[in-house]
C-alpha cells in the first residue's frame, strides 16, 4: 500500500525547557497533537489521529526557533521524522488508514442500486 500524506497540526502543548548546555528555551514544543490523511492510487482515503511528545533538553540554543516563529511545515516535518524513524509505528499507521479506506469502500458497495433494479427513492412525506 502506498499513500500519498496530507498532515495537519491540531495543537501543540509548550514549556520553558533547560537544554544541556544549561539555558532556558522559553516556550519549547514538548508535544504535538496531529492528524494525518492518506490517500491511494485511486484516490480513497483514510485519516489517522496521532500525539507526538518533543523535548529541547539536547536543541542548541542558537537552533532553537521560538514558538512566535515556528511554521507548520517545521513541526509536521519533527513529526514525519519521529514517524519516519520508526517503521513500526509507521506500518501502524498505514494500516489503520487502509483499514478505514476498506470500511468506507465495503459501505460504498452496499450503497449501491438493488440487484433487481433502481432503487426506489423514499417518500418525501408530502404524501
Amino acid at each position: 500500500m502506498a499513500f500519498t500524506y496530507t498532515y495537519t497540526v491540531r495543537n501543540l502543548k509548550v514549556k520553558d525547557e533547560v537544554n544541556a548546555a544549561g539555558e532556558t528555551l522559553t516556550n519549547a514544543v514538548v508535544q504535538t497533537y496531529w492528524d494525518i490523511v492518506g490517500t491511494d492510487e485511486e484516490g480513497n482515503e483514510g485519516s489517522f489521529t496521532g500525539a507526538t511528545p518533543f523535548s529541547a533538553a539536547n536543541v542548541p540554543a542558537g537552533s532553537f526557533t521560538a514558538f512566535e516563529d515556528l511554521e507548520e511545515a517545521t513541526v509536521i516535518g519533527w513529526i514525519t521524522n519521529v514517524i519516519d524513524s520508526d517503521p513500526g509505528y509507521k506500518a501502524h499507521i498505514d494500516m489503520q488508514i487502509q483499514k478505514e479506506i476498506d470500511k468506507d469502500i465495503a459501505v460504498e458497495k452496499t450503497g449501491a442500486d438493488l440487484p433487481w433494479g433502481e432503487a426506489t427513492p423514499a417518500p418525501s412525506g408530502d404524501e
